[in-house]
C-alpha cells in the first residue's frame, strides 16, 4: 500500500489487531470500488469492513469529500443488494474534509485520525493515535498484578460487582474480551442460554 506514513501506521496497527487486507480495488454486486486500503475483520470481528481514505494524499479523490462520500454510499447500497451483513468503518487519515462528512456518518462509522506528531516508520504507534481507533481494537484487560490494593482484573472486576455475579461468569467473560465486543455479547447470550436449558419445567397445578 502506497500512502502517508499516517495512514501505514494505521494499516500496520490493524494488521496487528488481526485485521487482514481485501485487495483493491474489490468487486461488489457488479461494481467496482477503489479505496486507499481496505481491511477486514476476524473471528469476533468477521462482520467489520474498514475504509482507509488518505485525506492528505488524495490518491483516488480520498482530498475531495463529495466523492468520498459518493463511493462510500455506493458501497453502502451495494452491500445491501447483496444482503452482506458488514459493518462499514471509514477512517479518515489526514485533513479534516468538509461538511460532506455529516452526511457520511449516517451510511457508516466514521473515524477521524488527523495529523499529529510525526510518526516515524517503524515506530511504537503513539497513544494519541491508537485513542483515535480505539473502538476498532480488541479490549485491552490489565495484567494480573501483584498490588494487594488493585489485584487482578478478574478480581477488580468481582469487588465492582459486589459479588453479584458468578466467578465462574467473570472469567468467561474476561477470557472472550480479547476478541472485542460481538465476542463477549456471544459468550453472554451462550451462557444465558445456557441457563434456561437447565431450568426446571413448571409443573401443572395438582401434579
Amino acid at each position: 500500500m502506497t500512502s502517508s506514513t499516517l495512514v501505514n501506521t494505521i494499516h500496520d496497527r490493524l494488521q496487528q489487531a488481526g485485521y487482514e487486507d481485501l485487495p483493491t480495488p474489490f468487486r461488489i454486486a457488479g461494481v467496482e470500488f477503489q479505496f486507499t486500503g481496505a481491511m477486514r475483520g476476524r473471528q469476533g470481528r468477521a462482520l467489520d469492513l474498514v475504509l482507509l481514505v488518505d485525506t492528505t494524499a488524495g490518491s483516488f479523490g480520498d482530498s475531495d469529500s463529495a466523492r468520498v462520500r459518493s463511493r462510500v454510499q455506493a458501497l453502502s447500497r451495494a452491500l445491501d443488494i447483496t444482503g452482506s451483513r458488514y459493518v462499514v468503518t471509514t477512517v479518515l487519515a489526514g485533513a479534516a474534509l468538509g461538511a460532506d462528512m455529516e452526511t457520511l456518518a449516517e451510511t457508516c462509522r466514521v473515524l477521524h485520525v488527523e495529523a499529529g506528531p510525526a510518526v516515524q516508520a517503524g515506530a511504537a504507534v503513539p497513544v494519541w493515535l491508537e485513542d483515535r481507533i480505539r473502538v476498532l481494537l480488541p479490549l485491552s484487560i490489565p495484567q494480573a498484578t501483584t498490588d494487594t490494593e488493585t489485584g487482578t482484573a478478574q478480581e477488580q472486576l468481582e469487588k465492582a460487582l459486589n459479588g453479584q455475579v458468578h466467578a465462574d461468569t467473570i472469567e468467561n467473560i474476561l477470557a472472550a474480551s480479547p476478541n472485542g465486543e460481538t465476542a463477549v455479547t456471544s459468550t453472554i447470550a451462550a451462557m444465558l442460554d445456557g441457563a434456561l436449558d437447565g431450568e426446571p419445567e413448571e409443573k401443572e397445578d395438582g401434579q
